[in-house]
């Protein structure tokens, strides 16, 4: 591998972090217009194992706006991202799959609703950069305020 191509792989794995760190931030700070932008124009999201819906960004954006607006309080941390590029169009590298666990405290004004999973990201390279094909969210656990860890509803 020729230090050009190692020093795009970096850069390529730099623009997917900040892409997944911009789905946290989008969700948490509630800016449902920048979460649709970090999608493609086919671009879904299934969050069925938490209890929510699968369907195209803008009405998961959406649901999330409506679902979520109880909690004024989130920070989701999204940790131990796996990131493994792969093929399109006989090209290298213009797609990745990301999978990461999160932990998710969300609150009224401190956590008392916490859930923890796996997020599994498809993301494409467009002349726009890298965004977001397809999320899928798998929930493992909850805890709800003042009882033990619950089992996810699916």
């Amino acid at each position: 591998m020729t230090q050009r191509v190692e020093l795009a792989t970096v850069m390529d794995r730099l623009a997917v972090d900040g892409l997944i760190t911009d789905y946290a931030v989008a969700v948490d700070d509630g800016d449902w217009e920048a979460y649709r932008r970090l999608f493609t124009q086919d671009g879904r999201a299934d969050y069925r194992s938490a209890g929510g819906i699968e369907g195209n960004a803008r009405d998961v954006a959406v649901w999330l706006a409506d679902s979520l607006g109880v909690f004024p309080m989130r920070q989701h941390l999204i940790v131990n991202r796996r990131v493994r590029f792969e093929v399109l169009e006989r090209d290298t590298g213009d797609t990745a799959r990301v999978q990461a666990d999160y932990i998710n405290p969300m609150g009224t004004t401190a956590p008392d609703f916490v859930c923890g999973g796996r997020y599994a990201f498809a993301l494409v390279r467009t002349d726009d950069g890298w965004r977001l094909r397809e999320v899928i969210v798998r929930e493992k656990w909850r805890r709800l305020p003042d009882r033990a860890a619950a089992p996810v509803i699916n």
